[in-house]
């Protein structure tokens, strides 16, 4: 667009000054003249010769907006439109808007300074302007507008920028509030698969409990309580796939939760519940001197116990399980272990539960190891969760 510009503005002002010309009469001014004149040439030579400075020069004002930078082209136009003014009295109306053209585009990269100094040849010769009328109205006109040319093409480049910068921050802002999203989703799943699995699963292990150990139950309660437990499971399953459709789309989890969350101050509660449902040993073993934590590490060592007993119940039903919690200056130390028969052989343990286990201990900065127990068989899960938070140390 530049070039175009510039270009049509360059042979504008070729076709303005050599109408200007055919106007005078072809009237010469005396330097050419007589500069003719020691060529030798005729006065139609002198006035051909006259006619191409003219027309190179009005050419110059405007022409180099289409091959150069903005901060060259406008002293190429500036220096060639004070030579016009300065030596034949004149300034073309193509070479006034290509000037025009030029501080509009210093203005646009903001050089500001280039600007003001372009302007200042123009004060000059406004201020010591003769008598002619129309020298003087051109040399006030580029005076006044080139300055205010320049501050609107930097006010151009100030929307311009402000536009951008509002785009940007709609882009970031719809980014965050996705990632808020997509954090509150795991929250969610996490809650879901520890408090809702942990109570279906509850209660399908209750109901084959039930099944089992009540003597002389009649057939159809017998078999009411095989539905229960069949239908808890179905749930459960369900429910697992519904979360794995959940989890699939995030790719963050998010960090502590707040409160109120559980701690481990109701972990005998969650024991007792173990014991109820399952009619089995749960020892609680504690060492250290234990003391409150930060609600993140409790809610995070109070879930990995919680899903623990879960599997627990689920792959080793009628395992006694040992649960230790061990304090240290700067660790809690966890340890569930049940004496059950522990994992096939060959097949690696996975699922959900133990992702959400690993996901909660690394985000408080914990880590979360989990297989089969070497000494004695069984399955155990051990966990080492920092005595405080990141935010808080």
């Amino acid at each position: 667009m530049s070039a175009v510009s510039g270009t049509l503005l360059g042979l504008l002002a070729v076709s303005e000054s050599l109408a200007e010309f055919v106007a005078a009469q072809g009237s010469i001014p005396r330097m050419f003249a007589d500069a003719g004149t020691q060529a030798g040439q005729h006065g139609s030579a002198g006035r051909v010769q006259f006619a191409m400075v003219v027309g190179l020069l009005c050419l110059s004002t405007a022409l180099p907006l289409a091959f150069l930078r903005p901060l060259t082209a406008g002293f190429a136009v500036t220096a060639a439109s004070v030579g016009s003014l300065v030596i034949f009295g004149t300034l073309t109306l193509a070479g006034l808007a290509a000037q025009l053209v030029a501080q509009y585009r210093l203005g646009r990269d903001g050089s500001l300074l280039p600007a003001a100094l372009l302007t200042a040849p123009f004060l000059v010769l406004a201020l010591t302007a003769p008598d002619d009328t129309g020298y003087r109205v051109r040399v006030v006109l580029v005076a006044v507008l080139a300055p205010l040319t320049a501050l609107v093409g930097l006010a151009g480049r100030s929307n311009e920028q402000n536009r951008r910068h509002s785009a940007i921050r709609r882009v970031m802002d719809g980014t965050q509030w996705e990632n808020a999203a997509r954090d509150e989703r795991v929250r969610i799943v996490r809650e879901l698969h520890d408090v809702v699995g942990h109570h279906i699963s509850m209660i399908a292990v209750q109901a084959e409990t039930a099944r089992i150990a009540t003597a002389g139950m009649p057939a159809e309660g017998a078999e009411r309580l095989l539905g229960i437990g069949d239908t808890a499971r179905a749930a459960l399953t369900e429910m697992r796939r519904l979360l794995g459709v959940l989890r699939d789309d995030t790719e963050s989890v998010t960090g502590g939760d707040r409160r109120p969350q559980p701690d481990l101050r109701q972990i005998h509660g969650l024991l007792d519940e173990a014991r109820e449902a399952s009619a089995t040993s749960v020892r609680l073993i504690l060492s250290g001197a234990p003391r409150e934590l930060d609600p993140g590490i409790e809610l995070a060592a109070y879930r990995i116990v919680q899903e623990s007993l879960t599997n627990a119940r689920k792959h080793a039903t009628g395992a006694a399980v040992d649960v230790e919690l061990t304090y240290t200056d700067d660790a809690l130390h966890l340890r569930v272990r049940d004496n059950g028969p522990g994992p096939p052989a060959g097949r690696l343990p996975g699922g959900h539960g133990l992702l959400g286990m690993r996901e909660r201990a690394s985000a408080v900065g914990g880590d979360v190891h989990t297989g089969s127990a070497f000494d004695g068989g069984g399955f155990v899960v051990e966990a080492r969760l920092p005595a405080k938070t990141e935010e808080t140390l």
